[in-house]
């Protein structure tokens, strides 16, 4: 079990009266979308929790290495949550399950209807009921999620983004929810922008001028043309406000990642430039600020700009 999170309002003002929800769809998704973030934060005495919605029980095993093994086999969702309590404590974050069944990513024309009874198709108010009550012990003052898309349109991404606003709004709503705890108003609310443009380009360009191949180059072509079939990360409807310099905690990352060794593939698309140039050439990661309960003033270096 995690360690029991504290919640004294009266602590705000110093770094450990300081909390960051992140509110992600499967296990493995907190450690490609914000990682460093949150282990720079961690590190530095705020408390971070990763909420992830499902178990990620459809999903498939994407490391050649792992295929085949007889755990992975035979009981990938087990597997998944010993990968995903590798990655938190990699991170130094604590963890909670939401408890909902991965939707499975559906293909074919017509797209087949979803699983019955997973979390894309549970109602609005069902979904993030468990998610408000985890708002309301944890006292989040910063919440991030995706944006309307679930960064890529993912089913369970899509979802996730619906609930973590809805939560957002909801919590401190003693109307809402009545059941679900004591209210409690998060302060801001920032989307992730793991798939930003500016940054894959920046990172394009400086691989071809050290004489080394690209991997971006075909996600780059992509985006500048309509991509209505969904196969690539569409362009990212919010623009960058707030970027998190993290950059030492790059390799925290990686180590997160590689946690995940049913769905990471060692050296593949994610390690495929060095921690050393991505902190040469974009130290950070980048976020949209969505709404502020509190005075902010855009570019922002700090999701607690405004409450510290």
């Amino acid at each position: 079990m995690p360690e029991p999170f504290s919640a004294d309002p009266a602590a705000v003002n110093a770094p450990e009266g300081l909390r960051l929800l992140a509110v992600h769809a499967h296990p493995d998704d907190e450690s490609s979308k914000g990682a460093a973030t949150m282990a720079s934060y961690a590190a530095s005495g705020v408390e971070v929790m990763v909420a992830t919605c499902t178990g990620g029980e459809r999903g498939d095993i994407l490391n050649s290495e792992v295929a085949g093994e007889a755990h992975a086999d035979r009981d990938l969702a087990g597997l998944r949550r010993l990968e995903m309590a590798n990655a938190a404590k990699e991170l130094g974050i604590t963890h909670r399950w939401l408890g909902f069944v991965d939707s499975g990513l559906p293909e074919g024309d017509p797209l087949p209807p979803l699983p019955f009874g997973s979390f894309a198709t549970v109602p609005l108010e069902r979904a993030a009921e468990p998610l408000v009550r985890l708002v309301r012990q944890f006292k989040p003052q910063v919440m991030v999620s995706y944006d309307e898309n679930g960064g890529y349109p993912h089913p369970d991404h899509i979802m996730a983004h619906r609930i973590a606003v809805e939560a957002y709004h909801a919590a401190g709503d003693g109307a809402r929810y009545p059941g679900a705890g004591e209210p409690w108003t998060p302060s801001k609310l920032y989307y992730d922008r793991a798939f930003n443009p500016e940054r894959f380009r920046a990172l394009h360009y400086a691989l071809e001028e050290a004489g080394l191949k690209s991997p971006y180059a075909a996600r780059i072509a992509a985006w500048l043309e309509a991509d209505a079939e969904g196969h690539q990360p569409p362009m990212p409807q919010h623009p960058t406000t707030t970027q998190i310099d993290c950059g030492d905690f790059f390799e925290h990352r990686e180590r997160a990642l590689l946690a995940h060794r049913t769905q990471i593939e060692p050296g593949g698309f994610f390690f495929a430039v060095s921690a050393d140039l991505q902190r040469k050439v974009w130290p950070w990661e980048d976020y949209s600020l969505i709404d502020s309960r509190v005075p902010a003033t855009p570019p922002e270096t700090d999701f607690f700009a405004g409450l510290r």
